[in-house]
């Protein structure tokens, strides 16, 4: 049941119980796996002669290929290796047929001139454009069916010379005549659109175009090659690049391609391959054609005819079946020894590709491995990028905030440097305002009156030239540290302070100077040339264009001419050397006392013997002569071995302060009777008897704190000494008091007497005496502001030499004594201290006693 025979398939397309017959097929198929027998007896089938035989053999195909195996697809199409090129062949036919006959102006031939081409074409766009497609479409077969034979055929032998292979080239010679014609109506065509449309819609006959040109060039260029077309047919050239559609002028350039064939008589000879190897038609369809002939023109009649045929027929056809089965055969044998000799060729090629193929397989497996090296690599790599990616971002990150760090930096640096400069500018202002002011002070009428010893010039002097070494000092380190300022304001301020003094000392020094008046006026100008080169050299630090180079050599050399002159304006009698300090001592503590009992003595004159200035005159005396055997003390045990030369000598400095304290209780009591006398003549005031005795508790005060330096702590003379300054403080307060006491009486009896004035005159009296009131306590207020600020001046002044005196022999300065007498207006402030270290001018006692 499972097999069939040729009977099977003949009655299939025409016999009695058809659906049996397929049925049978169909089953064979499954159980060969295939068609093989299937085919192998219909290739005897009528099929070309018949049809309605035709139609039924398609019906029959495709229920097997739909109910069949599933090989029977593969096996049909690769049946004998026809089957493709056969299928190609049709529809390569049915195109022409159809092309031709929409347009008949173009024979089958193709051989139409461009005139002919441009009239079917027509004028309208859409019909070249439906052209176009169309030809497009004829040249797609052409190529296919080109390209399928030649893929078909072995190239590594020369296939061309055998006839199987000729019989499968031999259409091609009408593929290459048809292909060169419709490339050339294809150039054509496309060039006529483009003169139409644009290029954009154009694109895609473009590129269809170029694939054809393309396939179409490799086609002839294979087909040139092969000996069996260099006897049949000259194949033309095509360009190497296709022609520029875009360039209307490419045009002219275009070369039509020609195909030249020789003699059709040779060609039929010479190409055509040799019948004997084809099938031998078959005895019924000879037969068939004969019928055929007889023109039957119903399809029943010739059904009714095929069935009558005679049995000598039937067996004829059977006989012509063989044969062609046979021939069949043959063919198959001969295409089985080409295609074993074409499978040994393959075979050999599979074998090298194999070795290649593993060869290459070795290197992928060793490219492998070094891939997976070099993916760790990579790995690794990409994970150290990452790293110093995130490193970068980091230091990028840290170099911004340094960045921004190091500007906040610079600017606060800025800030400083300029901070300090205006520091030191607001400094600079300040000390020139400071020179400036004793300059005016030098020309002021009150400055006049003034005077100064010339001591008291020698140690403002010094002062300031030490403030000018340390003035330089600050100057260099502020030049090369521009950060800190501090040193150079502190040296500006005491140097602008110093210099001011010493300007001011000098003038006041100069008026009491008992020299001609040349040395007055050389020292006035050395003061004013020294303020003058102090304000040049303050003005060229205020600018940073000049204060590099800003030199106080110049002041240096001013200061120290005033110097020397005030050196040589010191007495005679003090200007002496260390080894004759003793006996300046005693001259002047026996001055200082003789000065004392001439003041007893006139104020015994003056005031016949009251009680208050003669308890006043002792303790003075006793003060005096306590400091004298205090001083006594003091050399005695501190001398040792050596002269009281030699220790007043070596304690210079101690010695000259004891001279100045001797000068200043002598003189001050010297004053206190000038103005007594001034008192009792009605020429002095009341107020000058109390600043007299200030002026003696300021100068007692300095006393012992000169005598206190050297003494010892449990000397009994320095207490005498110190008791006896509180009573000479005591008795100065006493003093004070009585003086005001008195100037209330005074006032008292000057009191006016209102009993005649009227309530108007009253009134005005009143208001002139409140106006009068109003001036007088302001001008009371400013005369002490300004007293203030004299002595508050005279204490910076002051104050140098004794640090000075305290460096160099271990003295303390001693804090001012000032009295603090009892008042009966204790609305008024007390007066402010006395500066110790200020020194007066030597007055020589008055000759004449006032009574």
């Amino acid at each position: 049941i499972y097999r069939f025979s040729a009977a099977h398939v003949e009655m299939s397309v025409g016999g009695n119980r058809i659906h049996a017959h397929r049925m049978r097929i169909i089953l064979g198929t499954h159980r060969e796996k295939g068609a093989y027998t299937f085919w192998s007896y219909a290739v005897g089938l009528p099929l070309p002669s018949s049809a309605i035989i035709s139609w039924k053999f398609c019906h029959v195909l495709h229920k097997i290929m739909r109910d069949g195996h599933p090989n029977v697809s593969i096996n049909t199409r690769d049946r004998h290796g026809y089957g493709q090129l056969v299928s190609l062949y049709s529809k390569l036919l049915c195109t022409k047929m159809e092309f031709h006959t929409k347009h008949s102006e173009i024979p089958a031939s193709l051989e139409v001139t461009d005139e002919v081409l441009e009239r079917t074409a027509g004028t309208d766009i859409n019909n070249v454009f439906q052209l176009t497609v169309e030809v497009f479409d004829y040249m797609d077969a052409e190529l296919r069916l080109a390209e399928a034979v030649l893929r078909q055929l072995n190239m590594s032998i020369a296939i061309s010379t055998l006839t199987s292979g000729q019989c499968k080239l031999a259409p091609l010679i009408q593929v290459i005549q048809d292909c060169s014609h419709l490339y050339h109506y294809t150039v054509k065509l496309l060039f006529k659109l483009h003169a139409c449309l644009p290029a954009d819609t154009l694109q895609g006959h473009r590129e269809r175009f170029h694939e054809q040109f393309h396939s179409l060039k490799t086609f002839l260029n294979k087909a040139r090659d092969m000996l069996y077309f260099k006897r049949l047919i000259q194949i033309p050239r095509l360009p190497d690049s296709p022609p520029n559609f875009l360039r209307a002028s490419a045009l002219a350039e275009h070369v039509k391609p020609m195909v030249v064939i020789p003699d059709e008589e040779e060609l039929e000879d010479e190409a055509q391959p040799s019948m004997a190897s084809l099938p031998q038609p078959l005895s019924t369809a000879t037969v068939l054609g004969k019928v055929t002939r007889m023109d039957f023109m119903h399809w029943s009649t010739y059904y009714d005819l095929t069935i009558v045929v005679s049995p000598c027929v039937q067996a004829q056809r059977y006989i012509t079946q063989l044969k062609s089965q046979i021939n069949s055969l043959e063919t198959e044998l001969e295409e089985q020894r080409v295609q074993k000799q074409r499978t040994l060729v393959e075979n050999e090629q599979l074998r090298m590709e194999l070795e290649a193929l593993r060869r290459r397989n070795t290197e992928h497996e060793s490219m492998q491995t070094s891939f997976v090296e070099a993916d760790k690599r990579s790995q690794a790599t990409e994970l150290r990028y990452n790293k110093l990616k995130e490193k970068h971002a980091e230091l990028v990150a840290n170099h911004a905030e340094l960045l921004r760090k190091l500007s906040h930096e610079e600017q606060l640096q800025q800030k400083l440097l300029d901070e300090q400069f205006a520091l030191l500018q607001a400094t600079v202002t300040e000390a020139e305002n400071i020179i400036q002011d004793a300059v005016a002070t030098l020309d002021d009428p009150l400055h006049i009156s003034s005077s100064s010893s010339p001591d008291y010039l020698i140690s403002r002097a010094e002062a300031t030239l030490n403030s000018i070494d340390k003035l330089q000092v600050g100057h260099s380190e502020y030049v090369k540290k521009m950060r800190d300022a501090g040193n150079l304001v502190r040296a500006l301020t005491k140097f602008s302070h110093l210099t001011a003094d010493t300007i001011i000392s000098g003038s006041a020094t100069a008026h009491m100077a008992h020299t001609d008046n040349a040395d007055r006026k050389s020292l006035t100008e050395h003061c004013k040339t020294c303020a003058t080169q102090s304000l040049q050299y303050l003005k060229n630090l205020k600018s940073k264009a000049s204060l590099k180079g800003a030199d106080p050599t110049s002041i240096q050399a001013a200061v120290q001419k005033i110097l020397r002159i005030g050196q040589d304006l010191r007495p005679k009698g003090i200007d002496v050397g260390k080894e004759e300090l003793g006996d300046v001592v005693d001259k002047e503590m026996a001055a200082t006392s003789a000065a004392i009992e001439e003041a007893v003595r006139r104020i015994d004159v003056s005031i016949k013997g009251t009680k208050l200035f003669i308890r006043h005159r002792k303790a003075i005396r006793l003060l005096v002569l306590a400091s004298t055997d205090l001083q006594k003390e003091i050399v005695e045990s501190g001398r040792g071995a050596a002269s009281v030369r030699e220790f007043y000598a070596r304690n210079s400095r101690w010695t000259e302060g004891l001279i100045s304290a001797s000068k200043a209780v002598g003189w001050g009591a010297t004053q206190m009777v000038d103005s007594a006398d001034k008192v009792v003549l009605h020429t002095g005031k009341y107020e000058e008897l109390i600043v007299c005795s200030h002026e003696i508790a300021a100068s007692t005060a300095q006393l012992v704190a000169a005598s206190k330096v050297k003494a010892d702590r449990g000397s009994k003379k320095l207490g005498v000494l110190q008791h006896a300054s509180r009573h000479v403080n005591e008795m100065a307060a006493n003093v004070v008091a009585s003086t005001k006491t008195g100037q209330g009486q005074i006032e008292d009896k000057g009191t006016m007497d209102f009993s005649g004035m009227s309530l108007i005159k009253l009134k005005k009296e009143e208001m002139e005496s409140q106006v009068k009131v109003l001036e007088l306590e302001s001008m009371l207020e400013n005369e002490r502001l300004h007293l203030g600020e004299l002595r508050k001046k005279h204490y910076e002044i002051a104050g140098v030499p004794l640090e000075e005196l305290a460096q160099d022999n271990g003295l303390r300065a001693s804090p001012h004594v000032t009295a603090a007498p009892s008042s009966p207006k204790p609305s008024k402030p007390t007066l402010m201290k006395k500066p110790a270290l200020a020194q007066k001018p030597n007055i020589p006692p008055k000759s004449t006693v006032i009574l």
